[in-house]
């Protein structure tokens, strides 16, 4: 989860003053702190998104034990889904091994949780995207304007 190439490309400038500055005086010890900036800004977001990916599974976990008798599956599928957050009804149904009918089942239930969201518009080879999960995952990942 560190990505080290947006901090890269958000302080590009700096970035290429300070390999020049190593190519011209070869003093690494700068260059280095800058790289140490990077790994620490980056680690401290990593770690936030996994604390903020933990609050949402167990948000929505509380949020599925709600649906009573079918939150079993619907668990499973959440499950899957936080391995695999954009996923086939087929994939889910394997790693899952529900029916076709529960599984189409429990998405339409989590679709109407606002957990998931149907994103093909299409009847068949649908995908489903795990809309917190991909909002969170994509929070900071755009470069400064």
């Amino acid at each position: 989860m560190l990505y080290l190439s947006l901090y890269f490309k958000t302080y590009r400038q700096r970035y290429y003053e300070l390999l020049n500055e190593v190519c011209l005086t070869g003093d690494w010890e700068i260059w280095l702190d800058f790289f140490a900036d990077a790994v620490i800004h980056t680690a401290t977001q990593a770690v936030k998104t996994a604390q903020q990916l933990m609050k949402l599974s167990a948000e929505d976990g509380l949020r599925i034990n709600e649906l009573k008798r079918i939150s079993g599956s619907a668990n499973l599928i959440h499950k899957a889904m936080l391995e695999r957050p954009i996923a086939s009804p087929n994939w889910i149904q394997e790693r899952t091994q529900l029916s076709p009918a529960t599984v189409n089942a429990c998405l339409r239930e989590l679709e109407h949780l606002e957990i998931v969201k149907e994103v093909t518009g299409k009847k068949r080879n649908r995908l489903y995207s795990y809309l917190g999960y991909i909002r969170i995952m994509s929070e900071g990942t755009e470069l400064p304007r």
